[in-house]
């Protein structure tokens, strides 16, 4: 007679083929490159004549020991310890156009992209002035047209914690105050998803906050390290956090009528009872909010997205139609994978090799109107930013096809284009990151793709 597998060894069995099944059911779909464009890596811009003298030049406190450089050009990347990372110096006069975190079209064709909190951290980065622009792109000339750069500020002291120019009119804000990661315009107002609360950030077309808000669901503040609680200690009671440390709102969606905003939280969130990450069986995920922009706080509502990777993470998410999304998940290597480092440690040294090449970079489309009895979104196809057709010779690399890649750690933008295009962009991390050539720094790159298909599906 045989014997019946047990219960116990069948159930792990079975979780296993669930998710095998959903991996399945995410179609692979081409993507043809159809435009490609380029923000020069020295693309610097004159501040407002009215911001503190401190913010005519930026970088100076990006040095590992943490002391100001008042000189322009005295701090390398190799300072970063990225040997590879070599044509960038820092200070600057003026401010980095780029380090670009989230984009949204507007109806007329120009974009708004948000420039996020200038050099990585809050520490480094009290002299790095937030901004978002409007932007219009000329594909056949591969550049990027800066329409107007909107300089975000907080004179009537809408944003309740002290800031770098607190004791300016027009207080202009800084990178130590927010980190700008996801933008979305309705109507007359921009919202900007911020990492460190994380919160939520409103202002009027001209930069002048509106409206600050922390995520709270259910009369519970959710926190990260860099919350402004933390910022000046003591703090009452046991020190715990829920968001991990600049792992805030990267992305932000917004509803097509205009009602509801969608935040992610890029990384999965502490568990403080079992003192764990949360995952569903060991398959780590990270919860999309939902906020009504009428009554100006979180619903309670959230939907949980399943990462292919623990040390995945989400960086940009737009809505195609009421349920369906673009999201973008991304692996933390920059680099061609062919050009990886071998167990040459001194090659590695030299930065002759990428020692954590990309090998994940997708664009999923996820379908809200279809979770789970869980709460799960579904996942129903993906491009994959690694394997772009290019059959025209259209990239900007000088390089003819037939595959172009997009191999940055920091691929942060996507929506949308028209009813046949999306348009891509990366963080190029000013000054520290080289995933496009070795011995480069990154350019700010667009690349618009052709996924008419991936679109209707």
């Amino acid at each position: 007679m045989r014997k019946r597998t047990p219960l116990s060894l069948l159930i792990p069995l079975i979780i296993t083929l669930y998710f095998a099944s959903l991996a399945s059911g995410q179609e692979k779909s081409d993507a043809v490159l159809s435009g490609h464009a380029v923000v020069p890596l020295m693309s610097i811009l004159t501040p407002p004549g009215d911001v503190p003298g401190h913010l005519q030049t930026s970088g100076k406190y990006t040095h590992p020991d943490a002391k100001r450089r008042d000189d322009v050009g005295v701090i390398s990347g190799k300072d970063r310890n990225k040997p590879r990372v070599k044509d960038v110096y820092l200070p600057v006069e003026g401010q980095p156009f780029q380090g670009f975190s989230g984009i949204r079209m507007l109806k007329d064709g120009t974009a708004v992209i948000v420039t996020d909190n200038g050099f990585g951290t809050a520490k480094n980065s009290p002299d790095a002035v937030l901004m978002f622009h409007r932007i219009k792109f000329d594909w056949d000339r591969g550049e990027v047209k800066l329409i107007k750069t909107i300089y975000l500020h907080d004179p009537d002291r809408i944003i309740p914690f002290r800031i770098t120019n607190e004791a300016t009119d027009k207080r202009y804000l800084t990178g130590a105050d927010i980190d700008p990661e996801s933008i979305q315009v309705v109507g007359d107002s921009v919202f900007i998803g911020d990492e460190f609360g994380p919160y939520i950030i409103r202002t009027d077309m001209d930069g002048k906050l509106t409206g600050f808000r922390e995520l709270s669901i259910n009369g519970k503040t959710l926190r990260s390290p860099d919350h402004y609680t933390f910022q000046s200690l003591p703090v009452p009671g046991p020190v715990t956090f829920d968001v991990k440390k600049s792992r805030g709102f990267e992305s932000m969606a917004v509803s097509p009528d205009g009602k509801y905003l969608y935040p992610i939280v890029e990384a999965p969130l502490w568990v403080e009872e079992t003192k764990s990450f949360e995952n569903r069986d060991g398959v780590s995920y990270v919860r999309i909010y939902e906020f009504d922009i009428e009554k100006g706080g979180f619903t309670g509502r959230s939907f949980k997205y399943a990462l292919e990777d623990k040390n995945h993470s989400v960086t940009d998410f737009n809505l195609i139609n009421e349920t369906k999304g673009l999201v973008v998940e991304r692996d933390p290597g920059e680099g061609d994978a062919s050009l990886a480092c071998n167990d040459d440690k001194k090659e590695a040294a030299a930065g002759n090799c990428f020692d954590d090449p990309a090998r994940f970079k997708r664009i999923y489309k996820i379908d809200m109107g279809g979770v789970d009895k869980d709460g799960f979104v579904k996942k129903a196809a993906y491009i994959d930013l690694l394997d772009i057709k290019d059959p025209d010779g259209v990239s900007r690399l000088g390089v003819k096809g037939p595959v172009f890649t997009f191999p940055f750690e920091t691929t942060e933008g996507v929506d949308v284009y028209d009813p046949t295009h999306i348009v891509v962009l990366n963080d190029n991390n000013f000054g520290f990151s080289s995933g496009r050539t070795l011995g480069k720094n990154d350019d700010n790159e667009f690349i618009l793709l052709e996924v008419g298909e991936f679109l209707k599906k």
